[in-house]
Parts: structure tokens; C-alpha cells; sequence
């Protein structure tokens, strides 16, 4: 039976950095959303979320994903509705995913709505990744060219880190690489050994 390992985290707490690290090591890693952004180019779905929140948030017929973003991260009504259309889709891809590494002793689930969205109870155990709120708001400023103001409302759409660690089996803290990437092992181990 193949183990699931949920990873999680807030956004800018580099989940994504540890989720590449793990998938360095030979580990599956089923990164959630990267999925759930493809998913957002299938017509079926788009076609939801136009009806949902009206053509004026796409251009030429594109999905705008920063005009998407402006609306549900500052209206948690919003941001239930997009999740709602996009989730079920993510659960369904994630099982064929599954299906097609049940060979694997082990496979890795990162999520950021991972507790959120239920699919933590799907998990052997889940890891949450962390970093202070100032090194994540410099992170996805950097990353994502958006203003602090925009940052703080996706954290505050979230979990927080205590919610997320409270329910969460590992933690890493994630404010220099070569540490996390030690945290990693240290927790594989533990999981392997398990």
C-alpha cells in the first residue's frame, strides 16, 4: 500500500522549494497547484468560472489569472466559489496520479489548501512547511510581482501556521535551505522507517 505524505504550507513558505527537493531524491510528488492551473485551460472549467464570475475576467477569450486572483483573494465567498469548481476536478486527477505510482512505497501530495479542502484525511501523515511572514511577503513579491497589500490578503485567506500545525504529524522551518533540506531528511527517514 502506498503511503501518502501531505506537504503543505502558507503562501511563500517554499513548500514548492521542499516538494522539487523530495522529487530530487527519486519520490513522486503530486504538486497540487500546478495541476489546479492547468485544469483552469480545460474548456469545461473555464466555462464554469465564466458563468460564475462573468466574462469580464477573461481577455480574448484567455483566462486573466490576476484578475481572477483580484476578486477571490479579497472576497472569501469568492474564493470558496472558484474552489468549489476547481477542487473536484484536482481530487479526480490526483486518483489517476495515484493510480499510476501504486507501485511506490511513498508519494508526496503538496497542497496549499491541503487541510482546507479535506484532502489531508486522505494522508498517512502531513508535513508543514513555515517561514516568518516577512521572508514569505518578500518571497512572493519577488516571485509574483504583486504589492504587499495583495500578499497579505492570500495569507489571510489562508490557514495559519499554528492551524496547520496543530493537525500536522512533521514541520519544517523553512528559512535556509541548507537546514530545510536537512529537516527533509531527518523526516524521510522517519517516514521510510515508519
Amino acid at each position: 500500500m502506498t503511503k501518502i505524505i501531505g506537504l503543505t504550507g502558507g503562501i511563500g513558505s517554499g513548500k514548492t522549494t521542499i516538494a522539487n527537493y523530495i522529487k530530487s531524491k527519486g519520490i513522486p510528488v503530486y504538486i497540487a497547484d500546478d495541476e489546479a492551473r492547468k485544469l483552469l485551460y480545460d474548456e469545461v472549467i473555464k466555462e464554469k468560472i465564466k458563468n460564475a464570475f462573468g466574462e469580464t475576467i477573461f481577455d480574448n477569450s484567455i483566462l486573466s489569472k490576476e484578475k481572477l486572483a483580484k476578486i477571490v483573494f479579497t472576497d472569501p465567498d469568492k474564493l470558496n466559489t472558484l474552489n468549489s469548481i476547481v477542487h473536484p476536478a484536482v481530487i479526480a486527477h490526483f486518483k489517476n496520479w495515484l493510480e499510476c505510482n501504486k507501485q511506490e512505497p511513498i508519494v508526496f501530495k503538496e497542497a496549499a489548501i491541503l487541510f482546507e479542502s479535506g484532502s489531508d484525511k486522505d494522508c498517512d501523515a502531513v508535513i508543514t512547511v513555515t517561514a516568518p511572514v516577512e521572508l514569505r511577503i518578500e518571497r512572493v513579491i519577488n516571485r509574483e510581482k504583486i504589492s504587499r497589500t495583495e500578499v497579505l490578503n492570500r495569507i489571510n485567506n489562508q490557514w495559519t501556521d499554528e492551524m496547520r500545525l496543530s493537525k500536522s504529524k512533521y514541520h519544517i522551518d523553512n528559512i535556509d535551505l541548507t537546514s530545510s533540506f536537512r529537516q527533509v531528511d531527518e523526516i524521510l527517514k522517519k517516514i521510510v522507517n515508519h
